[in-house]
């Protein structure tokens, strides 16, 4: 059966095209201007480089100190990305498992965890960080990405899990294993397409958050990517050049971990929705 080449398939592939378009420019746009210098920019800023430059990159790695930087959000963002997993998956396994009137309203509470917005909390939770020496340390800024984090990460587990049989779980219980062991050997295996989901959409929050490790962050050695960037930003003088090439450079790691894990994200999002 041969389809039609019609109007209507010429309009939608004309439509997506220029969605398309609309998404890569501001690519575009980014790698255009961190391989201009400042008359470049000044005198045509989205028009490509006559004379490309790669000196804005080396000039931003060094006079931001982009490489602590760097590892200072991988840090931050890898033991929060494990912590969210470990603590997630295993609530996740009990609010989907349990049928009681207990199980139900924790999850609803987790859920208003998701719709009240953490920025209502800052202060007093800047106030606690402060008291308990949490400010400009990693433990600090892991303990509170996985605490704003966890209920959507359990949000996403839960329905993937509900979405399940339970004959897995069920049988390795029969066969003389813990719930532990039922979820680690067992179950966790089956969660891998919602894991990715979660690592990715964590991971990017986490990785280009800039309000949090300013408030937390700002001043010490551990600041993170965002933060070392927006130094460049000034009052009076902006050099965007060092801007640019210093987001392309904070981007390249997230880029590449969405590029391994892309096949789970639609899959893992989407099953989660089901429960």
């Amino acid at each position: 059966m041969s389809l039609r080449y019609g109007l209507r398939t010429f309009v939608l592939e004309v439509v997506m095209i220029a969605v398309a378009l609309a998404f890569l420019f501001p690519v575009y746009a980014l790698v255009t201007l961190s391989l201009k210098d400042k008359q470049q920019i000044a005198s045509a800023p989205l028009s490509p480089p006559s004379s490309p430059t790669l000196g804005n990159y080396s000039d931003a790695w060094s006079r931001a100190s982009l490489g602590s930087a760097l590892l200072n959000s991988t840090v931050i963002t890898v033991v929060s990305l494990v912590a969210l997993i470990a603590i997630g998956a295993f609530a996740a396994y009990f609010l989907a498992r349990c049928a009681s009137r207990l199980g139900y309203t924790l999850y609803v509470l987790f859920l208003l965890g998701i719709v009240l917005p953490f920025q209502l909390g800052m202060i007093p939770l800047f106030k606690l960080a402060d008291s308990a020496g949490l400010l400009g340390t990693y433990q600090g800024m892991i303990i509170f990405y996985t605490g704003i984090q966890l209920p959507f990460t359990i949000f996403l587990y839960t329905g993937f899990i509900r979405a399940l049989p339970g004959d897995y779980a069920n049988a390795a219980l029969i066969d003389g294993a813990g719930h532990l062991q039922a979820f680690t050997r067992v179950v966790f295996p089956l969660l891998r397409p919602i894991t990715g989901t979660v690592l990715i959409l964590n991971a990017v929050f986490i990785w280009n958050d800039f309000f949090t490790p300013l408030l937390y962050l700002g001043g010490s050695a551990r600041e993170t990517v965002p933060v070392r960037v927006f130094a460049f930003v000034g009052q009076y003088v902006s050099d965007y050049g060092l801007v640019f090439a210093g987001l392309v450079l904070a981007a390249l790691p997230i880029i590449v971990i969405f590029l391994v894990l892309q096949r789970y994200v639609i899959k893992g999002f989407a099953s989660g929705l089901k429960g």
